[in-house]
């Protein structure tokens, strides 16, 4: 069964064909969005199949409620607060005949009976309760604190397993052996006494601990100076896994709010600069319940562990400043990745923990499997990468449901890919080409693999399944867009989330036997929908540098003649983020921006929107292709775009603009101080101007750090350019940005006033605005100054 959405029989879009053109307005486009329509979010299935749910956002408040469809009725209704409680979650566990559900919801515990749909809470308690898991039909298992404890689902007794505490080991009474402790032995018989009394006390709390029909909690001591990262339990009760680090403060960089309610400037602490970071690794334990043995998990078979891919740049780096370069002994600095929730991942019988291990140097990421038996970790897999690699995504690893076959995403062969290992194999790959696979999920038999890729485009992701038997994959949609998936609990649906370049996201079901699909929600405004929006082409820009094109978003005037040689004005719109794909057939983050295209369109100008390199969606080589040079390899291509737009669609090679925010700041800084005279005019919004002073897990993937390669830093931070100035420049940044600090742009503002660069650059600051706009006065204000920028230097 494959699904081939015929868009003419849509309502998704049926109310396209009465779009009129409409002249646009900044003041409507930088709108609050409500005025768009209230698109739904974070959609999920009710336990029964029979229902969906999901988040909209109030009208003119900032805050959700959540919604819940009958698809028998198609009745939509909102979840009143006191249902809140009680409502479907979309995590959890079921028991093994699947008739009860097991969650945590804000702290407490809670269990619902799926043929009946009652819900019981198991706890109400301040402390919070996390990590429930089924033991059997009566007794279930669950975090509190840093100890983990068990529930008799039927009394309701509850006992407490172990407790882990960040504290030395109390030390028992020993004798000491120092001649003045002997000698007071030796002379007095009440001292012996009381040494004979303590030693007999223990002896009989020790066994009386041994023959103990209710026995104690263990106690489990780590020691002072650390933080628990991570803490497991299996479903036996006798393993627990533990990751600590070494405590500490990292120096932390400020923020002044100025816009305060009281009238007073407000000092905020934000975060560390690159290579400020201690790269302490994590510390591994394991303690057996059951011998109350505690151990350090050793590293010692994880491939290249005690090799240092950076030594030959720290070689060079001690060179440069005059001092010998020391090789350390140490291994590498490791840490369990679990930016999305996935870094230890138990077996469905409980049996087998695998763990995800990063190196702080970030070239490396280990799968392993926990030894219980020998407190070491077996290599599942190990990828290695010279530039860094990805953590951002791709990073899903998973046991089958026969509790022996391990399943991972890996870009090893350049693309994300699915890969299969089983007991005492290589790991085979499950799929294979030049496109990338994501959102894992498997089959309640284990016989199937649903995932998302865009394997038909770079641009066009769609959802597939395969049989891990016979490992054909089956196309389960064909819709030129962007699909996100959900499988039904009973497996017979798939809840989608589908948008296009010009229509926002809605929801549909497929049914996988009939093929049937059904629109679920239509969300989108008549005022949305009235306006004759641009929709961009997705074309395929040559590159002078690779065989692959620059993949981008192309929108042209109405009416648009190509024989107006030289003519058009245009403007190159850098999305943000670096590693972001916005030259999809979906709907954009940069929904603002679509709107803003259409109304430069009406103007006249010809816009273009590339994934330039370093852009997600199309593989390992293109997002790496920034390694050590930020800024080079995405200018290359972004001149590639403007000589295409000149040669291909009449464009005035003199009446070209640019803008962007964050990344895009940054790149509009780097056109300008390193190709002067290519641009008319730019303006970099929210931008990086030094990399030495952003975030460190961000910024050591692609140029290490500042002590290590500082030539990285040097070749890649726009400040070290800005005497190139010499085109029009607008600077506009919030100052309450905590991502990227306003402070970046103050630090350049005053080299390019050294430079004395005044004749070519503005300033536009916004006192209440963080890294992302939230009041639409701003909005307006900042995009008012960029029409003006690109009416008065690019179009006249």
């Amino acid at each position: 069964m494959k699904l081939k959405l015929a868009i003419s029989i849509m309502s998704l879009v049926a109310t396209m064909g009465s779009a009129a053109a409409t002249e646009l307005t900044l003041k409507q486009i930088m709108a609050d969005p409500d005025w768009m329509g209230r698109a739904p979010v974070s959609a999920y299935w009710s336990d029964d199949s029979k229902s969906i749910l999901y988040l909209q956002k109030e009208l003119g408040q900032n805050h959700y409620q959540t919604h819940r469809v009958e698809l028998a009725t198609d009745k939509t209704t909102m979840v009143m607060p006191a249902e809140q409680q009680v409502l479907d979650s979309r995590t959890g566990v079921l028991n093994a005949d699947r008739t009860l559900k097991l969650f945590a919801r804000s702290g407490d515990l809670f269990i619902k009976n799926l043929s009946t749909g009652q819900v019981r809470a198991l706890t109400q308690t301040l402390a919070r309760e996390s990590q429930p898991q089924f033991i059997d039909q009566q007794w279930i298992q669950f975090r509190r604190g840093n100890g983990f404890y068990r529930m008799h689902l039927s009394n309701g007794l509850i006992k407490q397993l172990v407790e882990v505490k960040l504290r030395d080991e109390p030390k028992d009474d020993e004798l000491k052996s120092d001649f003045l402790s002997q000698q007071q032995t030796r002379l007095f018989d009440y001292v012996k006494k009381q040494q004979d009394a303590r030693a007999y006390r223990k002896e009989q709390q020790e066994a009386a601990d041994k023959a103990a029909v209710f026995p104690a909690a263990k106690e489990v001591y780590l020691g002072k100076g650390q933080v628990i990262n991570h803490i497991t339990l299996a479903k036996n009760g006798r393993y627990l896994f533990i990751a600590t680090a070494q405590e500490g403060k990292d120096k932390l960089d400020n923020m002044p709010v100025f816009i305060t309610e009281d009238g007073y400037v407000e000092n905020q602490s934000t975060r560390t600069l690159v290579g400020q970071e201690r790269p302490v690794s994590e510390t591994y334990w394991l303690y057996d319940l059951s011998s109350e043995k505690l151990q350090k998990i050793k590293l010692d078979d994880l491939s290249d562990i005690n090799d240092d891919p950076l030594a030959k740049l720290k070689r060079a780096a001690a060179k440069a400043r005059g001092e010998k370069y020391k090789k350390t002994s140490e291994q590498r600095a490791i840490y369990i990745h679990s930016w999305t929730g996935n870094g230890l991942s138990w077996s469905d019988d409980g049996q087998r923990l695998a763990v995800k291990l990063y190196s702080y140097d970030n070239k490396s990421r280990w799968l392993a499997e926990v030894d219980f038996q020998r407190a070491e970790f077996i290599e599942l897999d190990h990828l290695f990468d010279e530039a860094w690699v990805n953590d951002w995504t791709f990073n899903q690893m998973g046991w089958l449901p026969d509790n022996q076959s391990f399943y991972f995403l890996s870009e090893r062969d350049g693309y994300s890919h699915l890969y299969l290992k089983r007991n005492g194999s290589k790991a085979k790959a499950l799929t294979k080409g030049k496109f990338e696979v994501s959102d894992v999920s498997v089959t309640q038999d284990g016989k199937h693999i649903f995932f998302k890729s865009n394997k038909k485009h770079p641009g066009i992701y769609n959802v597939y399944k395969l049989s891990i038997e016979t490992g054909k994959v089956q196309a389960l949609t064909d819709l030129d867009g962007i699909v996100d998936y959900r499988l039904a609990p009973d497996e017979s649906q798939l809840l989608l989330t589908y948008s296009t370049t010009n229509r926002p996201p809605e929801l549909f079901t497929l049914n996988l036997q009939s093929g049937a699909l059904k629109q679920i929600t239509n969300t989108v405004s008549k005022a949305f929908s009235d306006i004759a929006w641009t929709k961009p082409q997705i074309v395929a820009v040559p590159s002078q540098q690779t065989k692959m094109p620059i993949y981008s978003r192309l929108y042209l005037p109405k009416d648009f003649d190509a024989s107006k040689a030289k003519d058009y004005p245009a403007v190159i719109f850098v999305h943000g983020a670096g590693y972001l794909q916005n030259a999809h057939y979906g709907w954009s983050v940069y929904f603002r921006e679509f709107m803003f295209h259409s109304l430069l369109n009406q103007k006249g100008y010809v816009v273009l929107d590339m994934d330039y390199r370093a852009s997600k969606g199309y593989g390992r080589d293109w997002r790496t292709a920034i390694y050590q040079q930020m800024g080079t390899p995405e200018l290359e291509d972004l001149l590639s775009g403007k000589q295409w737009l000149t040669e291909q669609y009449g464009v005035n090679p003199s009446k070209v603009g640019i803008y962007g925010g964050s990344y895009g700041g940054f790149m509009t800084f780097m056109a300008l101080f390193k190709a002067p005279g290519e641009f008319a005019a730019g303006a970099s919004l929210r931008p990086v101007t030094d990399w030495a002073s952003y975030n460190h897990g961000y910024t050591s993937n692609i140029l290490n750090t500042p002590e290590v390669d500082p030539k990285a830093y040097d070749r890649s931070s726009p400040i070290e350019f800005a005497a190139g100035l010499a085109d029009p420049l607008l600077i506009a940044h919030g100052m309450v940005d905590d991502n990227v600090f306003f402070k970046d742009s103050v630090r350049l503002v005053q080299k390019l006033i050294e430079l004395e660069k005044s004749d070519w650059f503005e300033t536009a600051i916004y006192p209440v605005e963080p890294h992302g706009f939230r009041e639409p006065s701003s909005w307006l204000d900042e995009y008012h100054r960029i029409l003006k920028l690109f009416e008065n230097h690019v179009k006249k």
